[in-house]
């Protein structure tokens, strides 16, 4: 039987425990879970729809910390979606190599690397969240994963910032694809004002050469 504290997706319960998972969960958005990012994971744990050791970056403490919290066993690491990491990581670009084609920018969740297209890239590492997604968007392979020098209560720290960074540049993308969208539609529109400028002109230059038509 499903659990009546996640079967009903709408519910300020679901919504609640959708939240306290979110929060246990370190942020990267690196997708190795298999889902979109930290919060659609944390939405199908929550509706029974995953299993709690997905998440390479939160290791073992993170399932166990999951385990607790959903009343679930403790199980090892899912090894489809890759390995614990030992340490945080960072990414870096061997900028002699950069040919700034931009890409790594785009692949990154966080805004992490500063640079302009035909421009060398690099990354503000207080920002980078060590997701790896700009790895295989490099095409000269100029970007590696280093390890970070952290103290005190890094992790927690570097989540919840790495959320609002998450959030920060969801908003960003959403409102460059409604401005796409606004300049595809005053494009169509235009395109379409052409269209019936065109098809008048054609139909009077055709009523001109016709016996009895208008005279120029």
């Amino acid at each position: 039987m499903t659990d009546p504290l996640i079967s009903n997706h709408e519910s300020p319960i679901s919504r609640d425990l959708v939240g306290r998972i979110d929060a246990v969960l370190p942020q990267t958005q690196c997708t190795r879970c298999g889902f979109a990012d930290c919060r659609a994971y944390a939405e199908a744990m929550a509706h029974g729809e995953a299993e709690i050791n997905r998440c390479p970056p939160g290791g073992a403490a993170g399932i166990q910390t999951l385990a607790e919290l959903l009343g679930r066993p403790v199980l090892p690491l899912d090894p489809d979606c890759g390995s614990e990491e030992t340490a945080p990581m960072v990414a870096f670009v061997r900028e002699d190599e950069c040919i700034g084609c931009y890409k790594c920018a785009r692949a990154c969740p966080v805004d992490a690397f500063v640079g302009a297209r035909q421009r060398l890239h690099t990354v503000i590492e207080s920002e980078c969240t060590g997701c790896e997604l700009c790895i295989p968007a490099c095409p000269v392979d100029c970007i590696e994963l280093r390890p970070r020098q952290v103290d005190g209560d890094f992790a927690r720290q570097r989540a919840d910032h790495s959320r609002r960074r998450y959030a920060a540049h969801q908003a960003h993308m959403a409102e460059r694809a409604s401005e796409r969208e606004a300049m595809g539609a005053t494009h169509i529109a235009h395109a379409a004002r052409e269209a019936r400028i065109t098809s008048f002109l054609g139909a009077a230059r055709g009523r001109i050469g016709r016996p009895g038509g208008p005279r120029r």
